[in-house]
């Protein structure tokens, strides 16, 4: 008896690239993780020593702060981190019904450049001047202090998105965008934000797009 053979045929993924202008409609609210608190925690991890609760609270200053929540490119314009737009187009998925676990095999962003200070971070290039915004704010124990952040209010990015498009038309990613930009959001307060309700800010329109490569 012979055993018969089965041949699978996998086509080769058709990838594209498209880029897409979108324009702020919010303000983008942007609070990276602190590098001097992220030193801190690395101190703490190598000696094995707890901060003592009785130590005097160190001053800070707010405009050292208010540099230190921004993404900023050896070119040195400022950014958000490019990752947002990826997570934010597969949290959008939900309200289509799409799987989400799909996107996550479909859907990247190409950044336009990397961060200087951790030059890991993929950076989408932020159109727009900065300004130092003061917020308050309560810690998870309940207690206000006041938050240092940057904002921009006047701002627009070019967004790079490279997808499977057996998977995607480049309209279900405009369309998806611009989801995000109405429905989800990106930055601090967002609609979609997974500690709050948002405070409405980080929303875009989508200009358009267009197909930069295509590979067949």
């Amino acid at each position: 008896m012979t055993q018969s053979t089965k041949a699978v045929q996998i086509s080769a993924p058709k990838i594209v690239t498209a880029v897409f202008e979108i324009i702020g409609i919010a303000p983008l609210v942007i609070h990276r993780f602190s590098t001097k608190t992220k030193n801190e925690m690395k101190l703490k991890m190598e000696t094995g020593k707890a901060a003592s609760s009785k130590k005097n609270r160190e001053a800070k200053d707010t405009n050292d702060l208010y540099q230190e929540a921004r993404y900023v490119s050896p070119e040195g314009w400022d950014g958000f981190h490019a990752g947002a737009i990826r997570a934010a187009l597969i949290s959008a998925c939900r309200l289509v019904g799409f799987k989400m676990t799909l996107a996550k095999l479909s859907l990247f962003v190409i950044p336009d450049g990397w961060d200087a200070q951790e030059p890991q971070i993929p950076l989408v290039r932020i159109y727009g001047k900065p300004t130092k915004q003061e917020d308050m704010a309560r810690v998870e124990t309940g207690q206000p202090y006041v938050t240092i952040r940057a904002a921009y209010h006047d701002w627009k990015a070019k967004v790079q998105i490279r997808f499977d498009a057996d998977q995607f038309t480049i309209d279900d990613v405009y369309n998806l965008l611009y989801r995000v930009g109405l429905q989800v959001g990106i930055g601090e307060g967002r609609p979609d934000s997974k500690k709050s309700t948002g405070m409405g800010w980080g929303l875009f329109e989508v200009k358009g797009g267009e197909i930069r490569n295509e590979k067949k």
